[in-house]
């Protein structure tokens, strides 16, 4: 595959930094969109990647300007849609999360609709569009991609990242079906490990809440994978021409007691939170079926060399200052 062009839309995002120094190693040409082309904070560490002087193309676009990425999707031999707002309090969830989510995939794939060269489209979408329904999730209850969140229950409970999610996927299979695209997506869980950006994203400040001083846990339970998994995912199905469909990317379900009994092993001199954030029992732990995504050739990495190394990188980059 060395040698194609690709995009990568959300390039100075978490899994979008990562996806495009795997993408540059492999020798791929990448343009990759960012909505701050002049903001080093955005994009130092991107022109910084081994390969970028050469091969790396930043282009300035926005999920919500219809046409925008035209340009850097032209030319282009496949594109990864990472681009999607992420983060848990909103005010307007409609402003903020659904429709930067839902309008920014159908403009994105608007844009690969009308460039002939590209052959295959990779979504990132995640666990979000696919564990949240009605169905009670005990600890015998094995989540795969054959799942779907139920948007009607999401917005009953609030979560409206969930519900950006989920609609953005719904939305991208319809387009892709309708207009013939060679969709696949990638449904990662909880994402975490080292961070190439500055800037601390979602994901990683979950683990850091649980190390830097926080008196309680929550009290809930959901899927966690180390970030090279998800990368590995994203490239296995654009290079893999039998890759189709969804692919469920998690390694396990952990509750955050488990996690801080894990983090307890790798570092027993910081202080952890004690209690729950509720008084009600534990949330169960549910199973993951992620056959489809081993068969597709993804390794996943143990969950706790996944937390080890996001510590490290929380010190590394300042936002930790503990053991």
């Amino acid at each position: 595959m060395a040698g194609k062009t690709v995009c990568v839309t959300g390039g100075s995002g978490y899994i979008a930094s990562w996806l495009i120094k795997e993408l540059l190693h492999r020798g791929y040409t990448v343009k990759a969109s960012v909505r701050y082309p002049d903001d080093p904070k955005k994009t130092h560490h991107l022109l910084s990647l081994d390969g970028a002087k050469e091969r790396l193309h930043l282009f300035k676009a926005n999920l919500l300007e219809e046409g925008s990425f035209d340009a850097g999707i032209a030319g282009c031999d496949g594109v990864f849609h990472c681009a999607s707002p992420f983060f848990l309090e909103t005010s307007n969830p409609q402003e903020e999360l659904i429709d930067p989510a839902v309008k920014g995939t159908l403009n994105v794939l608007g844009s690969c609709a009308k460039t002939p060269s590209v052959k295959r489209v990779i979504l990132t979408s995640s666990e979000a569009a696919i564990a949240f329904n009605r169905t009670p999730r005990t600890s015998e209850t094995v989540i795969d991609e054959t799942w779907w969140t139920d948007p009607d229950y999401s917005r009953e409970i609030q979560a409206w990242y969930v519900v950006s999610k989920r609609l953005a996927e719904g939305a991208a299979w319809d387009f892709a079906k309708e207009k013939g695209i060679d969709l696949v997506t990638i449904n990662p869980c909880c994402v975490i490990g080292p961070m190439l950006q500055p800037t601390l994203n979602t994901s990683c400040s979950q683990v850091l809440s649980l190390i830097n001083g926080a008196e309680t846990y929550p009290n809930a339970a959901y899927g966690w994978v180390h970030v090279n998994d998800v990368v590995n995912a994203h490239v296995l199905a654009y290079e893999k021409p039998e890759a189709n469909g969804r692919y469920y990317i998690v390694e396990r379900c952990a509750h955050p007691l488990d996690l801080i009994n894990i983090l307890r092993e790798l570092y027993p001199n910081l202080k952890y939170p004690e209690k729950c954030a509720d008084e009600g029992p534990l949330v169960p732990n549910y199973q993951v079926n992620t056959e489809r995504a081993k068969k597709l050739g993804v390794v996943f990495t143990p969950l706790k060399q996944a937390l080890k190394e996001t510590v490290e990188s929380l010190k590394e980059k300042g936002f930790f200052k503990g053991a």
